[in-house]
């Protein structure tokens, strides 16, 4: 019943959505510098694509993405498009195909379109449907990768045979590029493509995963922009004591003083950090929101209510609590080999999220106060993510979108945005790479949530809407 009730909303939802499009979004013969394109005709083939690609299972790990990059490849050279497929390590692989301006290619004035192939795995029993088979059903597309990052893997690729369909002069080069192991981060990510491929990807603009369309009671509410991420690091905690026989147990029992780390360490509350650009966040976004939130946005401003304000904003969205202090979460945990052995030793996985600048150091010597106890200690592992700068908001492209976002979504309000998750684009910005996250299909809360987890999804509607955003951010971007 909850389900049924649930996907009744999401419809309406849908017609309200469509209700309050501008006339101009989605028209059939979209003018261009060189003649006209037909957008529907182009999402809907994108829709395919997406379909299909959600029917080639790249769950990472293993990934599997060569059979995908193969079938973009094959779509790219429909459009008389010459494609390149680099396999990174057996099994996988990225596909890369460039619209050229000259003869004489400027890489700092490149724009690169990215995303990403593989996607993370399922728990089929949590699923109501297929999720490798693209169903489509309530005006919904289902599938893993619908959204991450499948759904913009296919938007790129409309947007950037939309380029060549529509013969528009380019004043600067556009790359596509869909990479691999983006959610394990091995050795077949950007890293790696950067590393051993950077001459044939190299830009100085780049558009990625990250950000969001936000969609609010059937509306769109804001396009937050992604300029910048957390950064990702694991930590493992350990606890050691006295194995035996679990008939005589111990006050040492190394699971008793794991569980009591765990606790501790999980429900710490970190410092309240409010960053430039988060400020900006939510200064911006305090016009569109209710006021019994904006009131408490306003109030940041203050000198005598600022630290309630944080903390009142932070209990409010446990997004916005990610945005403003560093996170612990655990995730796994490892003990015992036997039912009746106390082990000598037990551990979880604690994986922590900084706000840019921040010690992961500090972090460690915060969860040690509040734990306490000479039985545990907490070793960083190697696998920490890059702490990258932010892209700046004051380039041609950041102001592109910023100046379109409100034609094409009449009342939302344009936002940078700190993103709690990891994405490709902290590499990019390593090599001075302005990127910019921004998944641009209007998504409630509810969609959102789906990624990663079961019956992740897509709203046709707000896919198609997505595709016609994105082509126009990018045509605009690419012609001056």
């Amino acid at each position: 019943m909850a389900r049924r009730i649930f996907h009744g909303f999401s419809l309406l939802a849908g017609i309200i959505f469509m209700l309050t499009l501008p006339p101009a979004t989605l028209k059939s013969q979209t003018p261009t510098q060189g003649g006209t394109l037909d957008l529907l005709q182009l999402t809907a083939e994108a829709q395919t694509w997406l379909t299909d690609l959600i029917r080639i299972n790249t769950s990472n790990p293993p990934g599997n993405e060569l059979e995908a990059a193969k079938y973009i490849q094959s779509v790219l050279q429909k459009e008389n498009v010459p494609a390149e497929i680099l396999e990174m390590t057996p099994g996988r692989g990225i596909v890369i195909a460039r619209l050229q301006a000259g003869p004489l290619p400027d890489s700092s004035r490149a724009l690169l379109l990215l995303a990403h192939l593989d996607a993370v795995g399922v728990d089929r029993a949590g699923w109501s449907v297929d999720p490798f088979a693209g169903t489509q059903k309530d005006d919904y597309i289902y599938g893993r990768g619908a959204i991450d990052d499948k759904g913009m893997v296919a938007a790129n690729l409309a947007a950037f045979i939309g380029l060549k369909r529509s013969g528009t002069r380019l004043s600067r080069d556009v790359i596509f590029l869909a990479d691999d192991d983006e959610e394990q981060g091995g050795n077949a990510s950007i890293k790696a493509v950067i590393e051993r491929y950077w001459d044939k990807i190299a830009c100085g603009f780049a558009i990625n995963e990250g950000g969001n369309v936000v969609l609010k009671n059937g509306k769109v509410q804001s396009v937050a922009i992604q300029t910048s991420e957390k950064v990702a690091y694991n930590v493992m905690v350990t606890a050691t004591g006295t194995s035996g026989h679990a008939s005589i147990p111990q006050r040492d029992n190394p699971v008793v003083h794991l569980a009591a780390a765990v606790q501790k360490a999980g429900t710490l509350e970190t410092p309240l950090h409010l960053l430039t650009m988060t400020r900006r966040y939510f200064e911006q976004l305090a016009s569109v929101e209710d006021e019994d939130i904006a009131k408490w946005i306003r109030a940041l401003d203050t000198s005598d209510r600022a630290d309630l304000a944080a903390l009142r904003l932070a209990a409010m969205n446990p997004v916005w609590n990610s945005m403003l202090r560093d996170t612990i979460a655990p995730t796994e945990l490892t003990a015992g080999v036997r039912a009746n052995v106390v082990p000598p030793q037990a551990s979880a996985n604690l994986n922590i999220r900084l706000l840019p600048g921040n010690s992961i150091q500090d972090v460690i010597d915060q969860m040690q106060k509040a734990v306490n106890d000479p039985q545990v200690k907490f070793t960083v592992q190697p696998d920490a993510g890059p702490s990258a700068p932010s892209s700046s908001i004051t380039t041609e492209l950041y102001q592109t979108i910023e100046r379109l976002a409100p034609r094409q979504f009449p009342g939302a309000v344009v936002v940078p945005y700190l993103s709690t998750w990891a994405t490709d684009s902290a590499y990019l910005r390593l090599h001075n790479v302005q990127s910019y996250g921004l998944v641009p299909f209007p998504l409630s809360e509810a969609d959102i949530l789906r990624m990663h987890g079961n019956d992740e999804r897509i709203p046709i509607t707000s896919f198609r809407v997505g595709i016609d955003f994105l082509y126009k951010a990018v045509h605009e971007f690419v012609t001056k």
